[in-house]
């Protein structure tokens, strides 16, 4: 192993180590980058909001938790999205973690010029923003911080209310398509080895 490329403390390459150029996009390939990012299968929520026009949302796979203490979430939103402006003037949001069943709930939320609330029951969570009926979880947030990310921002939360429905099974995308998790076979030697 080259001593050059051994970092110190996880905080960076080792002194007078060798600095790579990371490619663009166009050197990597925007459709090849979100191929192979596909293959990570996410769930799907909906990031929901009140505003004084009325309820807005959006679909997001790139949720996740952050920390426990402070209880933080985050998502990522493109800058070129119209639905964020009003959920980060808003000031708060609501997660909505869809169910298996929510496919075409998830695709309206998705597009463009949608009513997306149309027929939706929904009723305001600890924050305000909407909580829709029938979900699998739902966490309700106050916006906690925003970094700029390339062409997306990541969006912290800090989750101030929270409950989720164990019926419910959540929607999974994986390989830009909607799916259900099933068990895997997991040989009784390892289960629970995580």
């Amino acid at each position: 192993m080259d001593p050059a490329d051994e970092c110190e403390d996880l905080g960076g390459p080792a002194a007078g180590a060798r600095r790579e150029t990371v490619p663009d996009i166009g050197a990597l390939g925007a459709h090849r980058f979100r191929r192979v990012l596909g293959l990570f299968p996410t769930g799907v929520v909906l990031v929901t909001a009140a505003t004084s026009e009325g309820p807005t949302g959006m679909a997001v796979n790139s949720f996740t938790s952050v920390s426990l203490d402070p209880p933080l979430v985050s998502f990522c939103a493109a800058r070129s999205s119209t639905t964020w402006p009003r959920i980060r003037a808003a000031g708060a949001f609501a997660v909505n973690v869809l169910g298996e069943e929510d496919v075409e709930v998830s695709r309206r939320f998705a597009r463009k010029g949608a009513d997306r609330f149309a027929g939706l029951g929904h009723r305001p969570g600890a924050t305000g923003a909407p909580v829709l009926d029938g979900v699998a979880a739902h966490l309700d947030c106050h916006l906690h911080e925003v970094h700029d990310a390339g062409d997306h921002v990541i969006v912290l939360g800090r989750v101030v209310h929270l409950d989720a429905d164990d019926g419910i099974r959540p929607l999974v995308f994986h390989g830009g398509d909607y799916c259900s998790l099933q068990s895997a076979a997991v040989p009784s030697s390892r289960a629970g080895a995580l």
